[in-house]
């Protein structure tokens, strides 16, 4: 099972392994209170792309057509679906505020396919 959750959510015994994907770390989070297995911050969004959409939901359509053409050569992908294939169940942690619009709704559509 691939879920997404913020990081600041109480983590859940059904969250199984947490990977973080955001390339920075969250605001005012301990790294032991965000219950994370792997930290894979080259996932995410480059810097250039992450700046230029700035939560801007007028950006979303073409912001994750972007961000899947950089899944689709990023070799952090490999190691993503290498964590898929060892764990039953998968969640993709992320610090954005809007719950719709982020790179883990992205990534996780992404990986489905």
């Amino acid at each position: 099972m691939l879920q997404i959750k913020r990081v600041y959510e109480k983590s859940e015994a059904n969250d199984g392994f947490r990977i973080l994907v955001d390339r920075l770390w969250p605001r005012g989070l301990k790294k032991e209170e965000a219950k994370v297995d792997l930290w894979l911050k080259d996932i995410a969004p480059s810097s250039d792309l992450r700046k230029w959409f700035g939560h801007n939901t007028e950006k979303w359509p073409e912001f994750q057509k972007k961000y899947e053409k950089e899944l689709g050569v990023n070799p952090s992908t490999k190691e993503l679906l290498n964590q898929a294939a060892h764990h039953k169940n998968i969640t993709l942690v992320y610090a954005a505020k809007d719950e719709e619009h982020n790179n883990a709704v992205v990534l996780k559509k992404f990986l489905e396919k």
